[in-house]
């Protein structure tokens, strides 16, 4: 990979970040709700709302709006939460921890068993195990998160008592050190997999699918002539070049798992971002919602990028000029 790719990668950031900025302005705006009257109340005069609305800089033109709003952007500002009345800076650092902890683990998950599973299923295609992985593949991506979450504390935490009902740890119980992170362990463990669900069930199969592919090509028959083991073809020749399109599909669903992790923060009264953004949502809070949607679209540009750089690592064949 050269050093004139890789600047120019870093330079396309710069606009995609402007673009994601402006178009979550405009979206974020087109909320329906009043900031003023959230802050005053609905008994608030019209004198009132107005004078709040020109403190917040709202009675400005919207273009005027976004040149104040990306200015203080640049400079890290992510302004004043209207509903909470703190830095949204301090909001996002205070909860982005759990999500990340959350969306890391199921992305971990997911890219381990997908790899796997369509690693298993590609050894004996159209088999017993392989029929039965694409089926379940089938049912754990078609399954909706929210019903497939409520599902899982009912079952698993309700019914059979496996793991904790709600919650980050154990609120009854002060724990320090390794027990502390084996008791947030196991409260991850349940929301992790079912986050982790429909992520399996999709790489498996573009895995399998990848490296059914490869194996029909000529340099494997040409291995296989040669002498080489079964295993070794598989593991050594073909999976490596069937990566390419499960690298891009891992990049491409951080926002995916990002954006599920609210609905599953939700069920699992789980500390993260996803409780503002509803918070945000429902009390018309812009500023907030700015905040953290642009956070979340900074995160998957990034993992973009970096997918884009570690092509020429998974497949010699992609050249970076």
């Amino acid at each position: 990979m050269s050093a004139g790719y890789l600047a120019r990668r870093l330079l396309g950031v710069v606009p995609a970040l402007f673009g994601v900025l402006a178009v979550t302005f405009v979206l974020v705006h087109a909320v329906p709700g009043d900031p003023a009257v959230l802050l005053a109340g609905e008994a608030a005069t019209p004198d009132r709302l107005e004078e709040i609305r020109r403190d917040l800089g709202l009675d400005r033109p919207l273009p005027q709006q976004f040149v104040t709003y990306a200015a203080n952007v640049a400079r890290g500002d992510l302004g004043v939460s209207i509903s909470q009345g703190r830095p949204v800076n301090a909001i996002i650092a205070e909860r982005i921890g759990p999500t990340l902890l959350l969306s890391g683990t199921a992305l971990g998950i997911s890219s381990f068993l997908g790899l796997l599973l369509g690693l298993v299923g590609a050894r004996r295609p159209y088999g017993r195990f392989d029929l039965v992985v694409n089926t379940a593949s089938l049912v754990g991506y078609a399954l909706p998160a929210f019903w497939l979450a409520q599902m899982a504390v009912l079952v698993f935490a309700v019914h059979l008592g496996w793991f904790p009902l709600l919650g980050y740890t154990d609120i009854r119980r002060e724990l320090t050190g390794f027990d502390h992170l084996s008791d947030v362990g196991y409260h991850l463990a349940l929301p992790a997999l079912v986050l982790a669900a429909s992520e399996v069930a999709l790489l498996a199969r573009v895995t399998r699918t990848g490296l059914l592919q490869e194996l029909g090509r000529d340099y494997v028959r040409t291995a296989r002539a040669k002498g080489a083991a079964e295993d070794e073809v598989l593991n050594n020749h073909a999976l490596r070049n069937a990566l390419l399109p499960v690298v891009t599909l891992l990049g491409t669903r951080v926002g995916f798992l990002v954006s599920g992790a609210v609905v599953i923060e939700a069920v699992f009264s789980w500390p993260g971002l996803g409780s503002v953004i509803v918070t945000a949502a429902q009390q018309a809070d812009r500023i907030t919602m700015l905040g953290l949607v642009l956070v979340v679209a900074v995160g998957v540009i990034f993992a973009n990028l970096l997918t884009d750089l570690l092509y020429g690592w998974v497949d010699p064949r992609v050249r970076h000029r």
